[in-house]
């Protein structure tokens, strides 16, 4: 007799809950979603790789790759903080759902050799 009250008010109420597929709640100010990071842009200094608390960002300067475990990052965003470069940012929205652990595999382009001085003063002459 005691639900038979909560039971009709609850029918006769808006739904406290969203129809998540249908209904798709847009993200809070300061949200931090996806890691992304300009690769164009990145210097590999392996700030991030050091500042980052969970250990998910490796940074290989000679292959001049970056890596990234988004099952294993906790989104804190010290390592965009800490860019000098600013090629690191998070993207204000939720990663796709993925049954399998994807890494975040970047490969940024070949060093180009610079000119020492001398050479570049021939050049300038010639």
């Amino acid at each position: 007799m005691f639900m038979t009250k909560n039971v009709i008010a609850n029918l006769m109420r808006k739904s406290s809950t969203r129809l998540y597929p249908a209904e798709v709640r847009e993200p809070f100010k300061g949200f931090r979603g996806m890691l992304e990071n300009d690769i164009n842009v990145c210097i590999f200094c392996k700030k991030c790789q050091l500042v980052c608390p969970s250990q998910c960002i490796k940074v290989d300067l000679k292959a001049r790759t970056w890596e990234c475990d988004p099952f294993a990052c906790v989104y804190c965003g010290i390592c965009v903080d800490h860019c000098p470069v600013a090629s690191l940012s998070m993207r204000a929205t939720y990663r796709p759902v993925s049954a399998e652990r994807e890494m975040i595999n970047l490969q940024g382009p070949p060093k180009v050799a610079k000119a020492k001085a001398g050479e570049k003063k021939e050049k300038e002459e010639e």
